[in-house]
């Protein structure tokens, strides 16, 4: 649905695409990741017609975002990082509104309101303004808004900013049903947690190229080893238990603990359990840590989860995009 081919850009002397490619299949949701000034939002902002590469190539549903790039507004959603709903308007008057400047009919954009108010949960809120709504609600109406002319593509930049983690739960079973409905999500977000609970694949980007990709499991277990931790009820067993298992793995023991690192994970409990067998009692405790996301993004990048989404230049969240109508 979302092919991206050699993507380049610069602002002045900041690169900020350096020959970008991948790509996104339907009904699916992609997590596009990297540190701050990576490329991410350019990229979103490039997809989503609001700005123009300097070279490479970039279609969604087949139409190159360049030359059929109004076409292409008639079949995204876009919802930034902060909602852009007008606080002095009830919910349905916003979605309303979005659906008349969508090009739907008075009827068709008032029985489309009414069909997403309860799909995201605001129908009791509908007549509501906006200023009331909670940060949460605030954000499924944005997303509502980004669905009023039933777009095949969904793009999301950084969706649960600022939410609490209720709310992002209930963002994540909404995006789940849309993506189950025949949606195609691209998002970018700050949040491992959400990318590693909605993307089926990842797409790591670091100072405007692809650095990884994979299914967040993949690239876990990809980039580091599983740590297991059995700890013994005396300093003699774990002593013993730590000899045992250093012919077969990386062994470490900090009293009467012994940490032992294995690509299988949890996996290589029995086998280690049979090495045990007969030198060391069982032990009273055994963990297990696997490689998180985190892991994989400073593996990668050099640098730890990103505290924002802010590329080396913000691009605002076109009118146009959100209403599949022509840009001003």
């Amino acid at each position: 649905m979302i092919e991206v081919s050699d993507l380049r850009k610069r602002y002045g002397k900041v690169v900020a695409l350096d020959g970008l490619s991948f790509e996104v299949p339907a009904r699916s949701v992609t997590g596009l990741l990297g540190p701050n000034g990576s490329g991410k939002t350019t990229t979103i902002s490039i997809l989503s017609t609001s700005l123009l590469p300097d070279a490479g190539q970039a279609s969604v549903c087949g139409l190159d975002v360049v030359s059929k790039a109004r076409a292409v507004r008639g079949l995204i959603g876009f919802a930034g990082q902060f909602a852009a709903v007008d606080e002095s308007l009830t919910g349905r008057e916003n979605l309303w509104l979005i659906g008349r400047l969508s090009r739907l009919s008075r009827s068709a954009a008032r029985n489309r309101a009414v069909e997403l108010l309860d799909k995201f949960a605001l129908a009791d809120a509908g007549s509501r303004l906006v200023r009331t709504y909670s940060g949460g609600m605030r954000r499924r109406l944005d997303i509502a808004a980004a669905l009023m002319h039933r777009p095949p593509v969904l793009f999301l930049d950084e969706p649960t900013t600022g939410l609490d983690p209720e709310s992002r739960r209930q963002l994540w079973d909404l995006l789940r049903g849309l993506v189950r409905d025949g949606a195609t999500v691209l998002l970018t977000t700050q949040y491992l947690e959400d990318a590693d609970a909605l993307a089926d694949e990842l797409v790591i980007i670091d100072r405007g190229r692809v650095v990884e990709r994979g299914t967040p499991h993949t690239l876990r277990r990809r980039i580091g080893s599983a740590v297991l931790e059995f700890t013994f009820g005396g300093e003699p067993d774990a002593i013993r238990a730590a000899e045992a298992l250093a012919g077969r793995y990386p062994v470490e023991r900090h009293g009467l603990t012994v940490q032992v690192s294995d690509s299988d994970g949890s996996a290589a409990v029995v086998g280690i359990a049979r090495a045990l067998e007969g030198v060391a009692p069982d032990p009273v405790a055994v963990e297990i840590r696997e490689p998180t996301l985190d892991d994989v993004f400073l593996s990668l990048t050099g640098k730890s989860v990103p505290d924002s989404a802010s590329d080396s230049r913000q691009a605002t969240t076109p009118v146009s995009a959100r209403t599949g109508g022509s840009p001003s």
